[in-house]
This record gives structure tokens, C-alpha cells and sequence, in this order.
């Protein structure tokens, strides 16, 4: 079961895909290697990228909640991750977390490209007194920390804003043709009889 407020992302499907094409395309290289030498390194570099695309196709999900991170098994406190800082990969998505006690992990998620921005947005949102990028929080959103949420119970109603959206003469003479039509019950100027 998902816990409110909870986000999870795994890893794409595509991966294994990619996986079985590289597999099979060594085993075809391997195949015509019998025949012509050269394509033994054809087949090693297939069997190698294969081999890479199934790491990263059984990467740990990655779990957004409220108050921490968790990959796989370790879970991270939003408070104590100092530094959320972007490599130059974007799918896979490669990131670096920077802990209290100066410690670095690796984020290492490998999804299509608008899951993984999304995962980038969701991590630079939620640590809220982390350096992004090396830039601090504030600066970064151009807005202050967010404070505790109040309570359902607590929270106030806001008036909604009123807008001008006619001239003051204008709105004068709505007035007096809404007031016309009140008493008279019609708008037209000649008379009926």
C-alpha cells in the first residue's frame, strides 16, 4: 500500500529491453565471429553493454516521502542531506547527496527522461536546507523555507481578491441600467404601450 504523500520511481522497463537487444546482438557477433575474427570485440562490447543495461534495470526503487528518501533499503532524512548536486547525466539520472557528516551518495536512477526530472525536481524541492547546485534553497526557489503546514482545523479562509475590471463611470452606468431593469423590467429606451 502507498502512503499519502508518498512518490515512488523505478526503474524503466526499457532498460531490460535494451538489455536483451545488447545480449543477443553479442550472441549474433559471436556467431558470425566463427567466421570472421574481428567481430569477437563486436561481441564483447555487446555482451559488456548488455551486462551494464541489467545493473541498471535492477537498480532499488527510489521513495519520495515527507520526511525522508529512501533507496532500497537506506532511508535519508531530508534534514540531513546538505547538498543535492546534478551531474551531467539525465537519464539515467546521476546525482550527488551531500550528508551531515560530509559523507556523498550517489543517486543513480535509471528512467525515461520526464520520470527522472521529475525525481530532480521532487529532491531539490524537498530538501529544504540543502545547497542545490551549490546554491542555497532560498535562493535557488526565490522563496523563503517552508514552514510547518498548519492543520486542516487550522487553517483560515482568504478572502478572495476583488479585481477592477471596469472604470469607475463605467461601473456607474452598469449600475444604473441594473437599476432601470429592476424597476422597469426592460432595457429598451422607447416606451411600450
Amino acid at each position: 500500500m502507498v502512503a499519502v504523500g508518498m512518490m515512488r520511481f523505478s526503474a524503466s522497463r526499457n532498460y531490460w529491453i535494451a538489455g536483451f537487444v545488447a545480449v543477443g546482438m553479442a550472441g549474433f557477433s559471436a556467431w558470425c565471429a566463427l567466421s570472421w575474427t574481428p567481430t569477437l570485440i563486436a561481441a564483447i562490447l555487446f555482451l559488456l553493454s548488455g551486462a551494464l543495461l541489467f545493473v541498471l534495470a535492477l537498480r532499488p526503487a527510489i521513495e519520495i516521502h515527507a520526511h525522508y528518501l529512501r533507496i532500497g533499503d537506506r532511508a535519508f532524512k531530508w534534514s540531513e542531506i546538505r547538498r543535492v548536486d546534478r551531474t551531467g547525466w539525465i537519464s539515467p539520472l546521476v546525482v550527488y547527496l551531500t550528508l551531515n557528516d560530509e559523507s556523498r551518495v550517489t543517486v543513480v536512477y535509471p528512467g525515461d527522461l520526464e520520470s527522472a526530472n521529475s525525481l530532480l525536481r521532487h529532491m531539490q524541492r524537498a530538501a529544504h536546507h540543502a545547497l542545490i547546485d551549490g546554491v542555497p534553497y532560498t535562493e535557488f526557489w526565490a522563496e523563503p523555507v517552508p514552514a510547518a503546514l498548519p492543520a486542516a482545523g487550522d487553517r483560515k479562509q482568504l478572502a478572495s481578491p476583488k479585481y477592477q475590471l471596469l472604470l469607475e463611470e463605467d461601473e456607474a452606468e452598469v449600475e444604473r441600467l441594473y437599476q432601470r431593469l429592476k424597476t422597469v423590467g426592460h432595457l429598451d429606451s422607447k416606451e411600450e404601450n
